[in-house]
């Protein structure tokens, strides 16, 4: 049996009582749990949440509409490198964000007027622009599926920030009756799983956990949450496999665990996400995120990209331009730029040379350099970007049809 602990429930230790709410509805052969600390009770606890909301059939929630305030309110995360790479970004984007006591989980955007930052753990985020407390925020992928369970409230307006890089995967022993299972597959064919012995897997990911086994179709799992670092679960004996996130896999290496295949759960890396409601409900919600995406779209299309302006023997632009374009890597992201370079040659104005202007990415700065060269080019210069603005954002378009605007 899987547990998922509504939102208006506590765990506290306590008593002996056992929650049983089911999180998914497997096949009858199909074995899910969630085992947690011995002793655990259950409390109603309240929250102040800024809307009304109901459940609907497909998970979605239905709200009598957002709560009037004048402030947009955005959900940074509050520590570790995701608080300083957000912070980073929108610095980056020339969006500072002013805070006058690092202790304060309240700050402002002067460039973004009515806009509020709230420093928040990256999964009260999730759950704050699901209640109407935030209207938008920075959080992992992953951290929005555990936590937003494909709820239709929260929108996806870029998904690709650039940090925060990881995945979701599976990971057993590298030893032992593991030692030749090396795909998800195999794992799920083990004679070792039964009803009355299944397969443990220790993860802090109780809902996507379950949610992956069965779309899978493996039978016979348990999941356990597990105290510090979920590598020593399996050596320690409480767990057979672990859930977890990995980034470079130097850990797992360390602890005599193996990634499989099949068994990456998804990709995730730092994302910008809202609240469906406050994008068409709240005044002026919809215009801060349109003015943040450009700022986004334009950094993030810039990043790695570099300017390389040379100067070229010719007579004619065309000319120059046909020498360049015969080199590939040259074409940059749309083709040369070519313009006369004016001179005074006795008492006269003429052209000797031509200005090539191209962007290249870095991994083919230097050799786009050594062609411009090869071919006469000179005096070449190269300065990194910072901003391009496209004549449309892209992701401006798509956030508008998926709000059906």
């Amino acid at each position: 049996m899987s547990l998922l602990l509504p939102t208006n429930l506590q765990q506290c230790p306590s008593s002996s009582l056992t929650p049983s709410t089911r999180l998914l509805s497997p096949s009858p052969s199909t074995t899910f749990s969630f085992i947690g600390p011995r002793r655990r009770c259950l409390r109603f606890v309240t929250s102040s949440v800024s809307s009304v909301q109901t459940s609907a059939p497909n998970g979605s929630a239905l709200s009598a509409g957002v709560v009037e305030r004048d402030q947009i309110r955005v959900g940074l995360p509050s520590k570790g490198r995701m608080a300083a790479d957000s912070l980073d970004l929108l610095k980056d984007c020339q969006l500072f964000v002013k805070q006058v006591n690092p202790r304060q989980y309240v700050a402002q955007i002067p460039q973004l007027p009515n806009t509020e930052v709230w420093f928040q753990r990256p999964k009260d985020i999730v759950r704050k622009l699901l209640s109407g407390d935030l209207d938008l925020g920075i959080v992992g992928l992953d951290t929005l599926s555990e936590y937003g369970q494909e709820n239709e409230d929260l929108i996806t307006v870029h998904e690709a920030l650039n940090f925060g890089d990881c995945h979701l995967s599976i990971a057993i022993p590298n030893y032992g009756i593991f030692e030749n299972i090396n795909s998800l597959k195999e794992l799920a064919q083990m004679p070792q799983w039964s009803e009355e012995r299944p397969l443990r897997v220790a993860t802090g990911f109780t809902y996507l956990g379950p949610k992956f086994m069965k779309e899978n179709g493996i039978k016979h799992v348990t999941f356990s949450t597990a105290d510090g670092a979920l590598e020593a679960a399996p050596a320690m004996g409480i767990a057979d496999a672990i859930l977890d996130l990995v980034s470079s896999g130097t850990t797992l290496k360390e602890n005599n665990l193996k990634e499989i295949e099949g068994g990456v759960v998804l990709e995730s890396q730092a994302a910008l996400v809202a609240s469906r409601r406050a994008l068409t409900e709240r005044k002026g919600a919809l215009n801060t995120v349109h003015e943040i995406l450009e700022r986004l779209e334009a950094h993030l299309k810039a990043d790695g990209q570099f300017t390389v302006v040379a100067n070229m023997r010719g007579n004619s632009a065309e000319e120059v331009a046909e020498l360049v374009l015969n080199q590939p890597s040259l074409s940059g992201l749309q083709g040369p730029t070519i313009s006369p370079v004016y001179c005074t040659t006795d008492g006269k104005v003429s052209v000797d040379y031509y200005a090539i202007v191209i962007c290249v990415p870095k991994k083919a700065l230097y050799s786009s350099v050594k062609q411009l060269r090869a071919i006469g080019g000179s005096g070449v210069l190269v300065s990194p970007l910072t901003y391009i603005f496209d004549e449309d954002t892209p992701r401006w378009g798509q956030l508008l049809r998926n709000l059906r605007l």
